[in-house]
């Protein structure tokens, strides 16, 4: 079989490496415990993907990991924007030293150019805009430096709107929507071309998102709630609403997300993302699923337990019916054309 290349709507790396105090990114060329490396993205075909910037909980106030409903408090902005800047330029300082190895892209033609460069193409992403403020001067700088996409939300509250808490079984319909200066950064964000993520957002803040703005509605790593009823996941009306717009939806590989019980059991069988792939593609058709796996932010299943690992999830794709041209769309054209009507 011709060999498949990943793009993937999340990952983690950029947090982890600074808790790793690794702020040159040096783990992420040479190897590292965690699950995204240069070494197993040449194994597994990772060639590109969002690179997540998350300012962590507070540890004192965080919920029990293992808890089936976890309610996360407000952060302060002050060590947010402390953060985003660090995991920021992290990101900048990894794509100057090995430019070889990382392109740090700007517009979908620098994905395509990465790829054939046989580099990494590195999309920076900001999850949760915790550390913006009201005025959105935070936003013009991160956006000067790279930013293309961003969440207005982690699953906490923000001055832009409410994140959903993580709940099994329960509707994501958790709370109030955007706030004004959400709304405000929503259209700010369309204007400069910047990619809104739903991802964690409550139902109400998705509705808010669709009356605002007038692009396509994107969650980076989601999954599908008729499958697996966690507040997390997309209902059946948000991916319908999704498919209007020329949506798409990017597979939380998430085990606490994606298995039927809602459980973060590491053991969890191919068949079980092959049944949320299978809804995904029902309601959104063929060009608007992708994947998103969360990798070095959850717990994943043992087969599919780092980069290196994508073609076991491909053979699983193989297994179940789907056609090269639908896996290849799947694992990379449909993240590229999404954000190239996005981004340009």
């Amino acid at each position: 079989m011709t060999e498949i290349a990943v793009f993937d709507g999340h990952n983690d790396l950029l947090s982890c490496l600074l808790d790793e105090q690794d702020p040159e990114g040096r783990g992420f060329f040479e190897g590292r415990a965690g699950m995204v490396d240069l070494p197993r993205a040449r194994r597994g075909g990772f060639a590109g993907g969002f690179f997540a910037i998350w300012a962590g909980n507070d540890p004192a106030n965080a919920p029990d990991p293992m808890a089936a409903a976890r309610h996360f408090p407000a952060i302060d902005p002050g060590g947010a924007l402390t953060d985003t800047l660090a995991q920021a330029a992290i990101l900048l300082r990894m794509a100057a030293a090995r430019p070889d190895a990382l392109h740090l892209c700007r517009r979908a033609a620098d994905i395509t150019a990465a790829r054939a460069a046989g580099a990494v193409a590195a999309v920076m992403h900001l999850e949760g805009a915790d550390g913006i403020g009201g005025d959105l001067d935070e936003l013009q700088v991160l956006y000067a430096a790279g930013l293309r996409s961003l969440g207005p939300v982690w699953s906490r509250p923000t001055r832009f709107g409410h994140g959903v808490p993580f709940i099994y079984p329960a509707s994501p319909d958790t709370g109030p929507g955007l706030t004004e200066d959400g709304k405000r950064l929503v259209a700010e964000c369309d204007r400069l071309g910047v990619l809104v993520d739903l991802a964690h957002l409550n139902e109400a803040g998705f509705w808010d998102v669709a009356a605002v703005s007038d692009r396509p509605l994107v969650s980076t790593h989601s999954a599908a709630h008729a499958v697996t009823a966690a507040t997390r996941n997309l209902t059946d009306r948000q991916l319908d609403a999704m498919a209007e717009r020329g949506g798409l939806v990017g597979l939380n590989f998430g085990c606490g997300f994606v298995r039927p019980d809602g459980i973060k059991n590491p053991d969890t069988p191919p068949e079980v993302l092959i049944r949320h792939l299978d809804h995904l593609l029902n309601r959104l058709g063929e060009g608007g699923v992708a994947l998103g796996s969360d990798f070095d932010g959850t717990t994943v299943p043992n087969f599919l337990k780092d980069v290196g690992a994508y073609p076991a999830l491909i053979a699983a794709m193989r297994k179940a019916g789907y056609g090269e041209a639908l896996i290849r769309r799947i694992a990379w054209d449909n993240w590229v054309d999404l954000l190239a009507r996005v981004i340009g």
